[in-house]
């Protein structure tokens, strides 16, 4: 029987069986299990060496190769490659024979009635526009199939931040309007945007949903065409076998542009068309830049709520917090009933609404590189993102305006893994959340879900494993001119060659 107060004797045999229990629990901790039942790596322990071990270029093949989610925060006309855009510009058998001509210089007309442009270098008109200036405007522009090696290289470039100074002036005031108007042609309009679903199913990525403007659309005469010709001509096109082909699917956001004076009115065009046109639109969006104090999210508040009263459910997806000073337009935008927050890179100067994004159901679309090259955060440890997704804030990789930048959705992903140093978990909740936060319909997002899991783990068995090195030999990935400025690649930059 058990004696609480044991005799010396006793006691010394007490010590001398916890002393062998001790030493034996000592050597099983330190041998280990038996060989036999030796842990085999996880994909999480691969991915980690991979980091530590990978060259550039293999890291790259590797997430070029990784199965990716939705680019949920995406502009239709500025995320096409611009190598597209000159050759269905400059390309008769491309373009069906219409004719352009590109701004060559910028003078003052000495006489006459002069149209309302911009006085921007590389500015793209149709014929019939061209031939409506007058003599010494006209004089000022050249056929886009009549430039000099030279002025195609510039026009090129004149398309993309790609020079040092170049930041959110070039875009916002300049860079727009020399995209001219191809992507409002309801001609070439849908085969760009198959020939970027092309490219964005080869790297993986699942679903795209598209801002997009449908009252802006044109013929090729510069005749508007109807917001309802819009959506029969993408809906039709987007049905074709090549469309179906990639493997991508594809959404539109209304996109109202946020300072313009009739921006109420556009609110109410765009809930009035969603809610006859679901099938393929899916959301409201407002952008433009947060620095022009006509645009702040506050001034909607009254027109939304007219809307939410009238129409069922429209999900939001709003611009907010691209901006480089604290402001109360994040929290602003979530009462306009902001179900996705675009950029959110001040949130952090916002604690109160910070507190009120942690493990909530508001998604921030991340933009990695948009940030960078328009200079809302020139130091990366300074960016939000690390922050938001490890403290309980739904978020997700985007590329914006990928096409402009001359970057690829790898881009955005190797920016994030290399300055973040992300786990495998948390690199596959960035296409998780991406896709659990569409606003695609429910049985649509489960199927891509299940198809996502799917790739997921055949990427795992083919990728992470302890040959990676010789499985991302095999992977010939599309190397954007940032990509392989910024990360230093030996592969050759090929985005721009159209399949």
């Amino acid at each position: 029987m058990f004696s609480p107060t044991p005799t010396f004797t006793r006691g010394r045999d007490d010590r001398r069986r916890w002393l062998t229990l001790i030493a034996g629990l000592f050597l099983v901790g330190v041998a280990g299990p038996p060989l036999s039942a030796a842990p085999v790596a996880t994909p999480a322990a691969i991915f980690d060496d991979v980091k530590a071990h990978a060259t550039p270029d293999e890291l790259y093949r590797l997430l070029f190769a990784l199965p990716k989610g939705g680019d949920l925060h995406h502009h239709g006309g500025g995320s096409v490659p611009m190598e597209y855009v000159v050759e269905y510009y400059t390309n008769p058998a491309r373009n069906g024979g219409q004719k352009f001509y590109l701004r060559t210089q910028v003078a003052l007309v000495p006489d006459g009635p002069v149209p309302a442009l911009p006085d921007v270098l590389f500015h793209v008109v149709r014929e019939a526009a061209w031939k409506s200036f007058p003599t010494a405007l006209r004089a000022q522009w050249k056929s886009v199939t009549e430039l000099t090696a030279v002025e195609k290289a510039a026009w090129l470039s004149g398309l993309k931040l790609d020079q040092p100074g170049e930041a959110r002036d070039e875009f916002f005031e300049k860079t727009w309007w020399r995209l001219g108007p191809i992507f409002g042609d309801i001609e070439l309009g849908p085969e760009l945007l198959v020939e970027n679903m092309k490219a964005y199913g080869r790297e993986g990525v699942r679903y795209l949903e598209i801002q997009t403007i449908p009252q802006g659309a044109t013929d090729r005469n510069g005749k508007a065409v109807s917001a309802e010709d819009y959506y029969r001509v993408y809906r039709a096109r987007l049905a074709q076998p090549d469309a179906l082909a990639t493997g991508v699917t594809v959404r539109f956001q209304i996109v109202v542009i946020r300072f313009l004076p009739r921006a109420e009115d556009a609110v109410r065009e765009a809930f009035a068309f969603i809610d006859a046109h679901r099938d393929l639109f899916v959301g409201v969006n407002m952008a433009g830049r947060e620095d022009n104090g006509k645009g702040q999210a506050a001034r909607f508040t009254e027109v939304f709520r007219e809307m939410q009263r009238k129409y069922p459910r429209i999900p939001l997806a709003i611009h907010a917090g691209e901006s480089d000073e604290a402001n109360a337009n994040i929290r602003d935008t979530l009462l306009l009933g902001a179900d996705r927050i675009g950029h959110g890179v001040n949130i952090l100067k916002d604690p109160a609404t910070y507190l009120l994004l942690r493990n909530s159901r508001y998604l921030v679309e991340i933009n990695l590189v948009s940030n960078r090259l328009l200079e809302y955060v020139t130091d990366p440890m300074q960016h939000p993102f690390p922050v938001l997704l490890r403290t309980g804030v739904p978020v997700c990789l985007n590329t914006d305006d990928r096409g402009m930048w001359d970057s690829t959705f790898t881009d955005e992903y190797f920016t994030a893994v290399s300055q973040y140093n992300l786990s495998w978990a948390e690199v596959v909740s960035l296409a998780r959340n991406s896709l659990v936060h569409s606003f695609l319909d429910e049985p649509t997002k489960a199927r891509l879900l299940a198809d996502y899991e799917k790739a997921l783990v055949a990427y795992e068995a083919r990728y992470l494993t302890a040959d990676w090195r010789t499985a991302s030999a095999a992977v010939t990935p599309l190397v954007s001119n940032y990509g392989w400025k910024a990360f230093h690649l030996a592969a050759p930059v090929n985005l721009g060659e159209l399949r």
